[in-house]
C-alpha cells in the first residue's frame, strides 16, 4: 500500500492528470521531484538565515514544533503499524539520531561554516548508507563504492584543509567535521529505520520524529530569552518558517509521488542534485565562495558519489531509498 501521502497526492493530481493527457501527465512527477530537490537544497541556506538571530536549538525546536503542528490533523490517516516487543528501542534510537544528534551537529555546524561547503558535505550520505547496509545488513557492496567513499572522504578533507576562515565561516575545518558526523548520525538512523519499514509506515516514522524533537528540544524555546524574539531580523523569521512549514514534510510527500509514477531508480538519482542546488544557492544567496582547489575537492566528492551509485545502474538501489525515500534525504532541518 502506497503512504497515505502519496494517496492524497494522486487523488489531487488525478483530475488535472485528466484534462491535461497523458504527455503533460507525466511531467507531474517530474516537476514534483524537482520541487523536492530544490526545497531539500535550499534549506542549508535557510538553517543559516535561521541561525542568525537564534540558536541551533531554538531552530531545531521550532522547526519540530510547527512539522508537529502540521502532521497533528493528519494521524489519524496514517495506517497503525505493526508493533513487537522490543520496538520501542530502536524507535527511541532513531529519534535520538535523527532529529536530535543529527540537528544539533548540523546547526552547530552551519554555524563555523559555509552553506555551500556544508551542502557538498551532505552528498556522503547514500554512499555512507550503502557502506553501513553491507556491514550491518548484509547488503551487496561493489568495490567502486568503497573507492567512490574513499575519493568522496578524501574531497571532504582537501575542501575544509583549503577552507579560509571568514565572516559566514570563522571555523570551516570544523564545521565540516560536525557536519560529516551529522551525515553519520542520520546514515545510523537511516539503516535502524530498514528493519521498521516493513512493520510501520513511513509517515508514521517520520511524524514520530518530529514529534520527538518538538518534545525534546522545547525546554529550548521556552528558556529562550524573550527579547531575542524580537531582535530576531527577518530573515531568520522567514529561514525559520520555512524549514518549519515546508522544509520537513512536503518535499517528503512529493518525493513519494514521483516514486510511485517513476521508479525507484530514476528518483533516487535525483537526491545527488541536492548539494548542488545547496552550493548555487549558498553563492547566488549567500555570497559564499570556494577557491580553486575546493571546487576541485568538491569535483572529487561528487565523482566519488557518482562511481558508488554505478554500481546500482543494473540492478535497483542498495540503499534504504527502495523502502523509505523520504527518509534517507539529508534533511538539514534534509
Amino acid at each position: 500500500m502506497l503512504p497515505w501521502g502519496t494517496q492524497l497526492l494522486r487523488r489531487t493530481f488525478a483530475p488535472t492528470e485528466r484534462v491535461l493527457g497523458t504527455r503533460l501527465a507525466g511531467a507531474l512527477p517530474l516537476a514534483g521531484l524537482a520541487a523536492a530537490v530544490i526545497l531539500w537544497g535550499t534549506s542549508f541556506v535557510a538553517t543559516k538565515a535561521a541561525l542568525t538571530g537564534f540558536g541551533p536549538l531554538v531552530v531545531v525546536a521550532v522547526r519540530m514544533l510547527l512539522s508537529s503542528a502540521l502532521m497533528a490533523p493528519l494521524w489519524t490517516r496514517v495506517p497503525a503499524p505493526d508493533r513487537r516487543a522490543g520496538d520501542w528501542r530502536w524507535l527511541a534510537l532513531i529519534a535520538l539520531l535523527y532529529p536530535c544528534l543529527y540537528y544539533v551537529l548540523e546547526g552547530n555546524a552551519l554555524r563555523l561554516t559555509t552553506a555551500s561547503q556544508a551542502g557538498a558535505v551532505s552528498a556522503l550520505v547514500p554512499l555512507m548508507v550503502a557502506v553501513g547496509a553491507r556491514v550491518f545488513l548484509s547488503e551487496h557492496l561493489s568495490g567502486r563504492a568503497i573507492v567512490g567513499l574513499a575519493a568522496s572522504i578524501m574531497g571532504v578533507v582537501v575542501l575544509s584543509a583549503a577552507a579560509p576562515a571568514e565572516a559566514g565561516a570563522p571555523a570551516p575545518a570544523l564545521g565540516n567535521a560536525l557536519e560529516v558526523l551529522a551525515m553519520v548520525a542520520y546514515a545510523i538512523s537511516t539503516l535502524e529505520l530498514k528493519r521498521l519499514t516493513s512493520r510501520y509506515d513511513p509517515w508514521f516514522l517520520t511524524g514520530l520524529q518530529c514529534l520527538v524533537g518538538a518534545l525534546l528540544f522545547l525546554p529550548a524555546v521556552i528558556l529562550a530569552p524573550i527579547d531575542n524574539w524580537g531582535r530576531a531580523p527577518l530573515d531568520a523569521w522567514l529561514g525559520i518558517l520555512y524549514l518549519g512549514l515546508l522544509v520537513t514534510l512536503l518535499p517528503a510527500g512529493l518525493y513519494n509521488f514521483a516514486l510511485s509514477r517513476m521508479g525507484a531508480g530514476r528518483t533516487a538519482m535525483a537526491i545527488n542534485l541536492v548539494p548542488v542546488v545547496a552550493l548555487i544557492t549558498g553563492w547566488a544567496m549567500l555570497g559564499d565562495s570556494l577557491a580553486p582547489l575546493q571546487l576541485v575537492a568538491c569535483l572529487v566528492i561528487f565523482g566519488g558519489v557518482v562511481l558508488g551509485q554505478l554500481q546500482n545502474s543494473g540492478g535497483g538501489r542498495s540503499t534504504s531509498h527502495d523502502q523509505d525515500p523520504a527518509l534517507t534525504e539529508p534533511d538539514s532541518g534534509r
